[in-house]
This record gives C-alpha cells, sequence and structure tokens, in this order.
C-alpha cells in the first residue's frame, strides 16, 4: 500500500505543478504563450505521462473522483479510498506550495486567481454556480466512465494513458471558460488556498459536482458491462 500511496503522491503532485503551472507561469506571456490550447494539453500531458511512469502501481488516479469512480465500480477496496484521498490532497497541497515559491520568485508577483476553480465572478467567462456545477458533472462522470472503458482487459492497455490524457485535454478545451476546469477535487484544494480571491468558499462545488459525477460514471459504466464479465477487470496493480 505504501507503494501505492507514493505513486499516487508523484503523480498528483506533478498534475497539479505542472497543469496548474502552465497557467500560472507559461500562459503569462500572451504574445509568446501557451494559451487556453496549450494549457489544456498541459493537463493531458501529466496524466499520460505519469499514467504511464506509475499506473501500474497505484492504478494512476491521482484524482479523488476517479478513485470514488473505481470503488463505485468495483475495480478498487473501499478500504483504500481514504488513504488515497489523503494522498492526493496532500501531493496537491504541497504543489501548490511550491507553485506559489516559484511563481512569487518574479518581482511583482500577484496570486491573483491562481488557476483556481471558481463561479460566478471567479468564472474565467462569468459563468452561473448552476452552469458549473453542470458542467463538472457531466464532464467528471464522462472521464471516470471512459478511464473505466479503456482500463478493461479486452482495451489495449498500452494506449490507456494515451486515452485518458487526450481526454483530460478535450475537457479542459470544453470546460476552462466555464470554471476554469476541476474534475478533480484535489487539484482545485491545491491552489485555492494560494488564491487572492474568494476560491476557497466556492471550493464545495468542485469536491460535490466532481464525486457526484465520478459516481454517474462508474454506475453508466457498470451498467453497460456488467453483462459482460470478461469486459470487467481490475486495474493493474489495483
Amino acid at each position: 500500500m505504501q507503494k501505492k500511496l507514493a505513486a499516487e503522491f508523484l503523480g498528483t503532485f506533478w498534475l497539479v505543478f505542472c497543469g496548474c503551472g502552465s497557467a500560472v507561469l507559461a500562459a503569462a506571456f500572451p504574445e509568446v504563450g501557451i494559451g487556453l490550447l496549450g494549457v489544456s494539453l498541459a493537463f493531458g500531458l501529466t496524466v499520460l505521462t505519469m499514467a504511464y511512469a506509475v499506473g501500474g502501481i497505484s492504478g494512476g488516479h491521482f484524482n479523488p473522483a476517479v478513485s470514488i469512480g473505481m470503488v463505485v465500480a468495483g475495480r478498487m477496496p473501499a478500504g483504500d479510498l481514504a488513504g488515497y484521498i489523503a494522498t492526493q490532497v496532500v501531493a496537491a497541497l504541497v504543489a501548490g506550495g511550491v507553485l506559489y515559491l516559484v511563481a512569487s520568485g518574479q518581482a511583482g508577483f500577484i496570486a491573483g486567481g491562481f488557476a483556481s476553480n471558481g463561479y460566478g465572478a471567479l468564472s474565467p467567462g462569468g459563468y452561473s454556480m448552476m452552469a458549473g456545477l453542470l458542467i463538472e458533472i457531466v464532464l467528471t462522470g464522462f472521464f471516470v466512465f471512459i478511464i473505466l472503458a479503456v482500463t478493461t482487459p479486452r482495451a489495449p492497455a498500452a494506449f490507456a494513458p494515451m486515452s485518458i490524457g487526450l481526454t483530460l485535454a478535450l475537457i479542459h478545451l470544453v470546460s476552462i471558460p466555464v470554471t476554469n476546469t476541476s474534475v478533480n477535487p484535489a487539484r482545485s484544494t491545491g491552489v485555492a488556498l494560494f488564491a487572492e480571491t474568494g476560491a476557497l468558499g466556492q471550493l464545495w462545488l468542485f469536491w460535490v459536482a466532481p464525486i457526484v459525477g465520478a459516481a454517474i460514471g462508474a454506475l453508466l459504466w457498470k451498467s453497460l458491462f456488467e453483462d459482460q464479465p470478461e469486459m470487467i477487470g481490475a486495474v493493474p496493480a489495483e
């Protein structure tokens, strides 16, 4: 179990540091910066690279919502869930802290939103709480469904990390304007603590919506595949 948690720590740290770091550091240069497309790709690449690196140890969740989805789908023991979530949140907070130290090394640095998630006044596009809640539930549901589908025994194992990473990139392309994209409570928590906005007051939505979406996605997957036992199997090393 210690190796699984260590793998989850490394993967979640990498996701938050590089994904949010792309928004905080690289996107700060609009004339040569990476923009929305680049930030979306950065988040996808974090999952792709660490899923290949440590997915065989822990399953490569890096996200409390994914871990909850795995439990609902019967792909992970419920007894492992608390350890996974605690490790993911701690890793995200450490990543957010390291990113803050790096970013504050620039003269005149202002944290501002610090890649945090939000709705209403804190939404990049000014979208409402209901819009944010809905899009986070829908996208997390599809994310978990796709993760479960591409990690079944019949699916080509070598392509699973690529599919998952591309899915996360696509999710960001759709939802950055609405909530700055969460679908991951740990990612939201890790940077909200350092934002100079009301991000902490809106953090509840980025726990509730991904968890609800993950449960829906897992139940949808089970309903489609429960009569095909050869396609239901544990993620490697789970």
